[in-house]
């Protein structure tokens, strides 16, 4: 089935239309999606089935949620990314098929000269912090997000929650100093990554903050 390019229940706005995600994303029923878990992830999918088909894979990212067949996998893929799959001038022939069996498999997220950027929720204040995590190389889920403020001591980081879709949040508390660091660890690799000062000392809710690292 075919979605359009719009950031949906992953809360990546208008950013999927953009590089790295390139319109190249599809909404995830309940086993991709995860409850939100599963924003960020790649996977590898082509047709076979049907005479449109190029049989040629595309990748793709999990921005959204769909409410499809929640027994098996399903994929609602972009406009862009269903065009993608068929044989050349034989986009609309697929698309007109509908749904129809795909092969896939979970590929690592691979966003070359792209570094993770954290957007800072609307309602974020200086009690409470939120943000979407964006661009995860590798894994492209997580496992958990920590905050570290200016003020705290070396080894001491407070956990984040898991929010909805590729958000996390949590409470700050009185007196906590920005800039902020966010200590991230990826949800199958294990791996751990630390964006030092990613969150400036005059922050504002709203703006997106590029850090300079990502995951190999």
């Amino acid at each position: 089935m075919e979605q359009e390019a719009m950031g949906g229940a992953c809360g990546y706005r208008l950013d999927v239309e953009k590089p790295p995600f390139s319109a190249m994303i599809s909404a995830g029923n309940a086993n991709l999606f995860q409850s939100g878990i599963g924003c960020g992830a790649c996977y590898q999918v082509k047709c076979t089935q049907n005479p449109a088909c190029s049989g040629k894979p595309v990748i793709v990212s999990i921005t959204d949620e769909c409410s499809c067949d929640s027994e098996n996998v399903h994929f609602d893929l972009s406009g862009k990314a269903f065009g993608a799959l068929a044989k050349r001038g034989q986009a609309e022939k697929l698309r007109a098929a509908g749904t129809f069996p795909v092969h896939y498999r979970r590929v690592p997220c691979d966003y070359p000269d792209t570094a993770l950027a954290f957007e800072v929720d609307s309602g974020s204040n200086p009690y409470y912090f939120a943000c979407v995590v964006k661009y995860v190389k590798g894994d492209g889920e997580l496992s958990s997000v920590e905050q570290q403020t200016a003020n705290s001591k070396e080894d001491e980081w407070r956990p984040m929650q898991h929010s909805c879709g590729a958000t996390w949040k949590c409470d700050l508390a009185s007196g906590a100093k920005p800039p902020f660091s966010i200590r991230l660890v990826t949800r199958q690799s294990k791996k751990v990554i630390v964006a030092k000062d990613v969150i400036p000392a005059h922050w504002l809710p709203g703006n997106t903050y590029q850090s300079l690292i990502n995951f190999n």
